[in-house]
């Protein structure tokens, strides 16, 4: 893989165009975008090509909230190396869970999480609609975009 992961040194608004890759509501998106850490991963060009933005919640846990990599980098370690990274970080922090949520609707995503050794915990119905800022009619792959499923990993 010919990237590296690093923290962000800036403001997290300097990315903000990868944290729309994977945010479809900017109300949303502003609520947390300023919150927790941020890695990024870089290549040797100096190439922004994905991030991962991990936030501290109750107790001992981190919530990663946003987290794509470009589409042409897709499918070559880089989310992996990213959540590894962050997971990494939470050990060394004294967490004792990562905990995220992703679309029902995402296989691919379902996928990935699980092989990342991410276990699903539960779902809440009806998280992607107008009412929460997104746009009616949301879908990925054919299905439509409404319920959200949480994952843990234990540290």
């Amino acid at each position: 893989m010919d990237i590296i992961i690093e923290e962000l040194k800036g403001s997290h608004r300097d990315i903000a165009w990868s944290f729309r890759e994977a945010e479809d509501s900017d109300h949303l998106l502003n609520s947390y975008i300023d919150l927790g850490r941020v890695w990024v991963s870089v290549t040797a060009a100096g190439e922004t090509v994905g991030h991962l933005q991990a936030v501290p919640r109750d107790g001992r846990v981190w919530e990663v909230t946003n987290t794509a990599v470009l589409e042409s980098r897709r499918g070559r370690g880089v989310g992996r190396a990213l959540l590894a990274r962050a997971v990494d970080e939470a050990r060394a922090a004294g967490m004792n869970r990562v905990v995220l949520a992703t679309a029902t609707a995402d296989i691919g995503n379902l996928r990935f999480y699980q092989r990342c050794g991410f276990r699903m915990t539960h779902i809440v119905q009806d998280v992607f609609g107008p009412a929460q800022g997104y746009p009616a009619g949301l879908e990925v792959d054919g299905i439509p975009l409404r319920d959200q499923v949480w994952f843990e990993l234990a540290c």
